[in-house]
């Protein structure tokens, strides 16, 4: 009997692409030539009849080169886009998000109570205090908002290089003020409310200031979500960092639970806010949530230890602080190639300054 192979498709050696036919990592663009290799036809369904390139003294490889050029020339378009929306932006929320930040800041007024008051110094260091002692610095909706106008100033303080956030009457923050929240505990409204906060904590995140939440008595809640939006966390003894967001039929929504899991891991992070832990200062520094746990409790004493804390990191001209924070915000945020243009360009600011024709004068020896 005739015993015959069965059928087998013929398999293609795979292409890879020439010399004139580099990747185009956003496909190809529209009035393109088919990038198919000589002899394959293209895969996928047959393509409807497309407008050719008029015969000209330009061969196909060039058209497709060019093709390439164009697609390059838009992905290099989309990181500086993304270089500059991450870093310049104001806001992660608009109309097309379904926020509306006038209507919620009319809410929010309705519900007055505390401050926040801010206070820069001649050194380039600012002291913003959570100041609402009757509950235990508990954010009223008047506090968020003038939280939202002190981040607003120290974005226009060009002197400025380092921040210490800390409450008032020895201790952090309670998180929100319950009397406001059950005023606005509609769905829409709640969603407003976590825009905003998310909008302002992440503006102070970014702020070309190396800033420091010093942790007195308790930070639960929304208190414990904002000494996340700091670069450091300084605890003083018999105080703790706690979010009990789960036992109010929650999650945070103030951006904390998003940096927790970048500053201690997913793990970490599901420890903390799955079983509401009450975090002390050993805890704290043996999981990298604090950096260091200062002497004194008394408020006084507490900031002046502060102060000289981040002294050691904010020594210096403030063109280079901010320039150093700047480029650590880029490599956080940014993907690799924008967050290596970003440092290029700010390396630039600062390469032949006062600064450094100054240390280049002096020749220091770095032992």
């Amino acid at each position: 009997m005739d015993v015959r192979r069965p059928f087998l498709p013929a398999l293609r050696q795979p292409q890879l692409p020439g010399p004139q036919e580099a990747f185009n990592p956003l496909g190809p663009a529209r009035g393109c030539p088919d990038t198919a290799a000589p002899g394959q036809a293209a895969a996928g369904p047959a393509p409807r009849p497309r407008q050719r390139f008029p015969a000209g003294p330009f061969p196909r490889s060039t058209a497709r080169l060019r093709c390439s050029e164009m697609a390059l020339a838009l992905w290099k378009n989309l990181l500086q886009t993304t270089k500059k929306r991450i870093l310049q932006q104001r806001s992660l929320y608009n109309a097309a998000h379904g926020y509306e930040e006038e209507l919620i800041k009319k809410k929010l007024q309705q519900f007055s109570g505390g401050s926040i008051n801010l206070s820069k110094e001649d050194n380039g260091i600012g002291i913003l205090t959570l100041n609402n002692p009757k509950l235990m610095n508990a954010f009223t909706g008047t506090m968020m908002i003038e939280l939202q106008e002190r981040v607003a100033e120290l974005e226009n303080w060009k002197d400025g290089k380092g921040l210490i956030i800390h409450g008032a009457g020895n201790t952090f923050c309670s998180g929100s003020d319950l009397n406001a929240v059950k005023e606005i505990s509609n769905s829409q409204d709640g969603m407003n409310m976590c825009m905003f906060m998310q909008n302002t904590l992440t503006r102070l995140m970014r702020l070309p200031l190396i800033s420091v939440a010093l942790v007195q008595g308790k930070a639960f809640g929304g208190g414990a979500e904002l000494t996340t939006a700091c670069d450091f966390r300084l605890m003083t003894p018999g105080s703790e960092i706690r979010f009990v967001h789960k036992h109010m039929g929650l999650v945070p929504g103030w951006g904390g639970a998003a940096r927790l899991v970048r500053m201690v891991g997913s793990g970490a992070a599901l420890q903390l806010l799955g079983g509401a832990v009450r975090v002390d200062p050993e805890r704290a520094l043996s999981m990298g949530l604090a950096q260091d746990t200062l002497r004194s409790s008394d408020q006084s004493a507490a900031l002046a230890e502060a102060r000289a804390w981040l002294g050691q990191y904010t020594e210096g001209p403030a063109a280079v602080i901010r320039a150093v924070k700047k480029v650590v915000t880029a490599g956080r945020e940014l993907p690799l190639e924008a967050a290596l243009r970003t440092e290029k360009d700010i390396f630039g600011t600062v390469w032949g300054g006062p600064a450094n024709l100054q240390a280049l004068v002096r020749r220091p020896k770095h032992k």
